[in-house]
């Protein structure tokens, strides 16, 4: 079903279903006199970046929450890739997915590493370790995989790959904070992980991110390279750039930090609202999570089979925007598909490519209420059925 057809539908001529936009990923914000108490004191004490005290106790709760012996918060999480790229010394080629935020792409190829896209999994929609072996090469120095919609990779199989030839592992993270895999929580697998705490994810802290680790002298040399390669007072040991935190953003994110458990528990009711909702649409399959690992529920994914649901991913995209929805296409077109990577011209990717001409990620958060998660489904509902009759009807025409 193409949008010629689907204009005829009746959601094209009134007014849009919502007045105020409901966007995908909307920030969570915590207890504002918590919050407006830690500004006051911060502007109160004057020390406003360079590790102060809402930076350390920020780092110090996330490192007890992950379960990891350090965590190094970073101004944001493109820059805390680089600097762990950096800190593992990787060179050469990185093999990373390319069903991912183009962050994780340019974050290598900013250091002069070549990232070498790789194929994912159908049904997890994370890298697909069987593609990954494929893919090393004598230049390839390090595996990047993605935790993707907060859904762990397949950390055994890639972990035993890295080993049997002699390659670093790290771990984009940026939706998984407060995920399982098997039961441990997400933070300490590979020789280091990434987090984003940018607006929209929902834990936020306006903007930052932190690396995760095990390993002492990792985290030292994170720590060196976001202070311009300060190892102490007028001290510079090595190359290093400007990715501190600052305690603005520190303190956002220790409020973020106290209203975690609300947040989760607003996108688990989302969660299972949407899968009540959405059940029974022909073409439309909620991604769901594994109810035997903690999860953030933080995306709410679908993907379009335009054969069942006679109508195509775009074309439903293009009906919620029309009613103030602002759904969001994920990863489209696939970071091998855009600059400077489209130029290299990458074999295909074919699951890649099929996913992101299918993925929807639908509004959640505590800014989306239940009431409006019934009208939003009944609008993807209404749209399914009502192709499915401008169908037969044009093939009832062109029979005639």
């Amino acid at each position: 079903m193409k949008k010629n057809s689907v204009q005829e539908l009746a959601l094209f001529g009134g007014p849009p279903a919502f007045e105020e936009t409901l966007h995908v990923g909307r920030p969570n914000i915590g207890n504002r006199e918590k919050l407006q108490a830690r500004i006051n004191d911060l502007l109160d004490r004057r020390w406003l970046s360079n590790n102060g005290p809402f930076l350390i106790e920020l780092e110090q709760r996330l490192a007890e929450f992950l379960k990891v012996d350090h965590c190094v918060a970073i101004a944001n999480a493109t820059i805390a890739l680089e600097i762990a790229a950096r800190a593992l010394e990787l060179q050469g080629e990185v093999i990373l997915p390319s069903f991912t935020f183009v962050a994780t792409a340019h974050a290598m190829q900013w250091l002069g590493i070549t990232p070498v896209f790789c194929d994912v999994d159908p049904l997890t929609h994370n890298i697909d370790p069987a593609e990954v072996e494929r893919l090393i090469t004598p230049r390839t120095t390090g595996i990047l995989g993605v935790h993707v919609w907060g859904r762990a990779c397949n950390v055994e199989a890639l972990n035993d790959i890295a080993q049997r030839h002699g390659l670093k592992v790290m771990f984009d993270a940026a939706h998984a904070l407060a995920c399982t895999h098997h039961g441990r929580i997400i933070g300490g697998f590979g020789h280091a992980e990434v987090f984003s705490f940018h607006a929209t994810k929902f834990f936020n802290s306006f903007e930052g991110g932190a690396i995760t680790t095990n390993d002492e002298e990792i985290a030292q040399r994170a720590r060196s390279m976001r202070n311009f390669g300060f190892a102490g007072l007028d001290k510079v040991v090595g190359l290093g750039t400007n990715g501190k935190m600052s305690e603005i953003s520190a303190a956002m994110g220790l409020t973020s930090l106290e209203s975690l458990d609300e947040f989760i528990d607003v996108n688990r009711r989302n969660y299972r609202a949407y899968i009540a909702e959405l059940d029974g649409i022909p073409g439309i399959r909620m991604i769901q999570y594994d109810p035997q690992e903690r999860n953030n529920y933080q995306y709410i994914v679908i993907e379009v089979d335009e054969e069942k649901a006679v109508i195509d991913r775009d074309t439903v995209v293009d009906i919620l925007h029309a009613e103030n929805i602002r759904a969001r296409r994920y990863f489209y077109p696939g970071c091998h598909q855009m600059e400077p990577y489209r130029s290299w011209h990458v074999p295909p990717l074919p699951e890649t490519e099929r996913l992101t001409q299918r993925v929807l990620q639908l509004p959640t958060g505590t800014a989306v209420t239940p009431r409006e998660i019934e009208k939003i489904c009944a609008i993807i509902r209404f749209a399914v059925s009502s192709s499915g009759e401008i169908l037969k009807r044009t093939k009832r025409t062109d029979a005639d």
